[in-house]
Formats: C-alpha cells, structure tokens, sequence
C-alpha cells in the first residue's frame, strides 16, 4: 500500500487569506504574454505564449547573447573594433547612426544595440562575428536550440519584418531567463537609461527602467505586424521576475500593462525554502534489516513560489510504499514530498535512502518473519 504523512515545516504565515486563482486577478491586452519567478521557473501567468509572433527588436537580445558569449569565451574584446559596412549603413528603422567605412568599439556597438536599439550597430556586430548576417543568422537559430528555444526562427540579426522570422512568449522568456543567469557581468548593459554616440544622444525605450519598480532590463521592440512588445525583468527583496509581452497598441498601453504585470509578479507571491540539499525530510521504520529506522533525504534545495495571500493552503506530503524491507542502499530513491500549490500546480520530488541498511541474517530474518505473521494473524 501507499503510506502518506504530512511533513511539519516551520515556517510563519506573514498573510493569512482564502486560496484563489491568481491568473483570475490579472487580465492583459497584450496578445502574447509570460511571467515566471526566476528562481524556481514558475510560471505566474500566461497567455499566448506558446504563439508564433514577429519579435521585432526583441531579437537583437539573443544577437547580444552571442556578443557576450564570444566576450566571456575570450574571442572577441570590449575595445575590440568592427568596421562599418555600407549595409549596416544603410539599414533603416531605428539608428545608433555609424558611419560608413568607420571602425567602431564592441562596447559602443552593444550600447548601440541595447540603449539606442541601432539595427546599423547590430549588423555590424553580426557581421564582425560571422563574416555575414546571413551566416550570423544561422548561428542565433543553432544557438535558440541550444537554450530550449524550440518554437523560434531567425533570419537576420535586428528582428527586421520577414515571415519567416519568429518566436513566442515562452522561448524569449527562456532566452531572458539565461541571458540575465549567464551574464551577471555583462547584464547591467540593460538598465543604462541613456547612451550618446556620434554626439547624438538616445534614451533607452524601456518605460520600465524609469520607474520606482526595481527594472532593470531588458528590450522593447516594435513592428506593423508584431505590435508592441517587452522583454523585461526586475528584483525587489531577493526576488527576481522576468515577462514578456507582445501584441500592444501602443507605447502607453505597453509601459501600462508591463508596469502593472513586473509589480503584480513581484509582489502578488513569495518563494519559500521548503528543504536544504541533504536535509532529512522523515525518519520512518524498515522491516527485515539491521537498523530498524532509515532516514529519507532530499538530494538538491527545494524552493516554491506560492501566492502570499494563499500561502496557508500550500500542503507537503510525503508518499513512500511500506513498509520498507530491506536490504536498501544508501541513495535508492523510495517514494516522493509531493507539494501542492495553490492555484493546482503539483511538484513531486523524489526522495531518497540516507543510508545503507543491510538485512538481517537467515536466523534473524526467519524470526522477524514469523513475528510478523503472528501480528498479522492477531491484527485480523
């Protein structure tokens, strides 16, 4: 049979409330729409996200994560310079406004990209990379792969309108997700509100950076077909958020629902600390061994995001077949914490042996096996 017991945390409950749906409390007039918890990848609430939409210049992000990584792996430098092809030159939509012929600084391309979103300044750094933008092209849609980006294509380096050019909520969250996790060092690029080149001075279009949200990142983006759109990210009290939004009307519509989507993710729910790695989650009794209790662990921290108001109705359980007989070897998984989250989420965690418990000898277990029998005979 399944044996369930109900694990005791300590833990304070800071708001004492009724469980409730928190996607019912939060509407949006984006067409596409994500937010998740940082740390544990919880998903706060969708809508659309797994759509194909036109990601306009929220592609330069991954364009900028090849940058990086070709920064960190120590290809590429910061005052390394690129030159400027008559391409990039010509590019229209919005402009960092290089020159022709110019060698420009890495460094001052990314800003480029980021603050000024420059699609001149991401062309550029494409073909300083790739020897092409085609070439660089083929390179995003191997590295979208690599990151879990199973439902994105791209066909150039900026996001200019092409049909066959694409992605959805969820891919450019999970490539939010390892841009802000991977680069801790290059990141803060993001969150400069202002960047001056060629003595012309652009402000960042990312409303969120501007308000008392704890923003700080990541990238706007626009276009006919694809609306208005935002990857963005914010931390307040440990707690990080990343969304993405698409499909606005307009620039107001889009600081209004991002604002009021980074605040509601940021302070509609906290994340609790159920288990350290190694903690003994119960000590429970085993039959036919040398040792008559066992210890059950779990191997990694387990940490959950859970609606404040509903905190109260998160319930722990854990779940083992027994009665355990042994021999057991010490890391054998036995059974699960099963922890439901209000709102119906479940997560289920194996647990496993903390030690060795070797079996009785043949004398030993010939008793404890007639013992149990007699308790069995007398419980009927």
């Amino acid at each position: 049979m399944i044996k369930a017991l109900t694990s005791i945390f300590l833990f304070i409950l800071l708001i004492a409330g009724p469980a409730y749906a928190a996607e019912s409390i939060l509407q949006t007039s984006a067409k596409q729409a994500i937010v998740i918890d940082f740390e544990t990848g919880m998903v706060l609430f969708e809508k659309n996200a797994d759509e194909r939409m036109p990601t306009s210049s929220m592609s330069k992000v991954i364009t900028t994560y090849l940058v990086f990584e070709a920064l960190k792996g120590g290809q590429i430098k910061l005052d390394d310079k690129f030159q400027v092809s008559e391409k990039a030159w010509r590019k229209g939509g919005s402009k960092m406004f290089v020159e022709v012929d110019k060698r420009v600084k890495v460094e001052d391309l990314l800003r480029g990209v980021i603050v000024q979103s420059g699609n001149d300044a991401t062309i550029v750094l494409a073909e300083g990379l790739a020897g092409t933008e085609g070439a660089f092209a083929d390179a995003l849609n191997v590295k979208a792969k690599e990151l879990g980006m199973t439902n994105s294509h791209f066909t150039n380096a900026s996001g200019w309108p092409d049909p066959d050019h694409y992605s959805t909520a969820r891919d450019l969250v999970t490539l939010s997700y390892s841009m802000i996790n991977n680069f801790p060092d290059y990141y803060p690029y993001f969150a400069e509100k202002e960047f001056t080149f060629n003595n012309i001075k652009q402000r960042n279009r990312n409303p969120l950076i501007y308000r008392d949200l704890g923003a700080d990142g990541i990238k706007t983006g626009h276009t006919e077909a694809g609306g208005y759109g935002l990857m963005a990210s914010g931390a307040q009290n440990g707690r990080r958020v990343v969304l993405v939004i698409n499909g606005l009307k307009n620039e107001k519509d889009r600081a209004q629902e991002s604002a009021k989507m980074l605040e509601w993710g940021l302070r509609g729910f906290q994340n609790l600390k159920l288990f350290k790695a190694g903690e003994v989650v119960d000590t429970v009794p085993v039959v036919m061994g040398q040792e008559e209790e066992l210890p059950l662990l779990i191997e990694d921290d387990v940490v959950v995001t859970v609606p404040t108001i509903a905190v109260k109705d998160l319930k722990v359980e854990l779940l083992y077949e027994g009665p355990l007989m042994a021999p057991i070897k010490k890391g054998q998984a036995l059974g699960m914490i099963r922890i439901t989250i209000p709102r119906g989420h479940t997560l289920n965690v194996p647990v496993l042996a903390g030690a060795d418990i070797k079996p009785f000898g043949f004398f030993a277990k010939t008793l404890a096996k007639a013992k149990l029998s007699i308790m069995g005979k007398a419980g009927s």
